[in-house]
C-alpha cells in the first residue's frame, strides 16, 4: 500500500453564500399554466429540459413530463448529448451548463441564472488551482465534477462520486499518486478506502459542511430504527454514523429497496422527491444542519440550486439569454478527462449505469 501523504497546507478559500431565493407563492392553476407555457416554449424551440436532482420539485416534474431528464450533472449532460434538440436547457448550477456545452459543442445551452454557482467550483479558482498543480508536477490531477470548464481542462481525470472509487483504486494500484480537488471530505473518504497516496484540495460543500455528528446522534435516538443515509461530501464524523454513504443513486436506492421505514438523509433536501417519488410509503427525515442556536447557511439547501425557478426559466426560453459559452482551447482539453471517466465507466461496466452519479 502507498504511504498515505498529509493534507496539504493550503487554505480553504472563502465562498460567499448567497441567500436562499424568495419567489412569489403562485396557486395550483397558476403553476399549471406557467408549466403548460413553457412547454410551448420548449417545443418551439426545439429545446430538452434538462434537471438535477437538487432543483425544486416542480422543475423535476416539468423536465420528465416534457421529455427531458433529471439525473446528476455528468448524466443530463449525457442525456443531452443523445438528443437530437439543437437546444438544451440546464436547471442546475454553472458548472452543470458547462458540463453539457463540453460534451455538447454544437448545441446552444441555456440556463436560469448564470449567477447559480456552486461553493465547491468558487472555492477552487483556476490560477490558484493551477498554481497547486505546478507544485506537484509528479501528480495525476483528479477532479470532482463540482468544477468549473477550466479546472476540468488542468486535469487528467474527472469523477463523479459514484465512480471516484474504483477510479482512485484504479491509479493507486498503478502506483500513481494522486492531486484531489476540491471536496476535502470526500477525497478522505476515498482515500480511507483505497489506501491511495493523495494530496487533498481543501474545500467543502457550503450543504453537507453543515450537517453536524452531534445532532445526528441525537435525531437518531429519536428515531432508533430510522436508517441513516448520508453523502461522503459529508465530514468524516458525519459519515462515521451512516448506514450507507453514497452517490444520490446510491441513496435514492436505499431508499427504495432496504426494509426501513424510516431514513434520516444528510443531503440537499431536493433529493427528497425522487425518493417520495420511488417510496411512496417511506418517512423521510432531514438530517439536522448547524446544530442547534446556530446561523445555517445552507438548511441542508443549496442556495445556487434555488436560483432556478419556473418563472425565470420561462424568461430564458423568452428572451434567449444565459447561453454557456466556452473558449474553444478550455473545451477541447476539458473534454479530455470527461471522456476517460467515460471510457474507464464503459470498459469496466462501473459507475454510471443509472442516472444519478453526483
Amino acid at each position: 500500500m502507498n504511504q498515505t501523504v498529509p493534507l496539504e497546507t493550503n487554505s480553504q478559500i472563502q465562498v460567499q453564500v448567497p441567500s436562499h431565493p424568495q419567489w412569489p407563492t403562485m396557486t395550483r392553476e397558476e403553476t399549471e399554466n406557467l408549466k403548460n407555457r413553457i412547454r410551448d416554449l420548449l417545443k418551439a424551440q426545439d429545446a430538452v429540459l434538462v434537471a438535477h436532482y437538487y432543483t425544486d420539485p416542480e422543475l423535476q416534474i416539468l423536465a420528465e413530463g416534457s421529455g427531458g431528464c433529471v439525473a446528476d450533472s455528468l448524466e443530463m449532460a449525457r442525456f443531452g448529448s443523445e438528443q437530437s434538440s439543437r437546444t438544451l436547457v440546464v436547471c442546475g448550477v454553472r458548472f452543470m451548463g458547462e458540463t453539457a456545452k463540453i460534451l455538447n459543442p454544437e448545441k446552444r445551452v441555456l440556463m436560469p441564472d448564470l449567477n447559480a454557482t456552486c461553493s465547491l467550483d468558487e472555492g477552487c479558482p483556476e490560477k490558484a488551482f493551477s498554481d497547486f498543480c505546478d507544485q506537484h508536477p509528479d501528480h495525476t490531477v483528479v477532479v470532482y465534477a463540482n468544477t468549473s470548464a477550466a479546472v476540468k481542462a488542468r486535469s487528467d481525470w474527472v469523477v463523479t462520486s459514484g465512480i471516484a472509487l474504483p477510479i482512485v483504486k484504479h491509479l493507486a494500484e498503478r502506483g500513481e499518486k494522486i492531486l484531489w480537488a476540491p471536496d476535502k471530505h470526500l477525497g478522505r473518504y476515498v482515500q480511507s478506502l483505497t489506501g491511495a497516496d493523495m494530496l487533498l484540495w481543501q474545500g467543502s460543500c457550503v450543504v453537507h459542511e453543515e450537517f453536524k455528528s452531534v445532532a445526528l446522534e441525537r435525531i437518531r435516538r429519536l428515531h432508533p430504527d430510522a436508517a441513516v443515509l448520508v453523502h461522503p461530501e459529508s465530514p468524516e464524523s458525519v459519515i462515521e454514523l451512516a448506514d450507507v454513504v453514497g452517490s444520490t443513486t446510491t441513496l435514492i436506492r436505499a431508499v427504495s429497496k432496504m426494509d426501513n421505514q424510516e431514513f434520516i438523509v444528510a443531503t440537499d433536501g431536493g433529493i427528497f422527491h425522487k425518493m417520495q417519488q420511488l417510496a411512496p410509503g417511506k418517512v423521510l427525515i432531514e438530517a439536522p444542519t448547524a446544530g442547534e442556536g446556530a446561523t445555517c447557511h445552507s438548511c441542508a439547501h443549496c442556495p445556487w440550486m434555488g436560483m432556478n425557478a419556473l418563472q425565470n426559466l420561462e424568461q430564458v426560453l423568452l428572451n434567449g439569454e444565459n447561453e454557456i459559452s466556452i473558449e474553444s482551447a478550455v473545451q477541447e482539453k476539458a473534454v479530455i478527462p470527461i471522456r476517460r471517466m467515460l471510457d474507464f465507466a464503459k470498459s469496466r461496466g462501473v459507475g454510471m449505469k443509472n442516472r444519478g452519479n453526483a
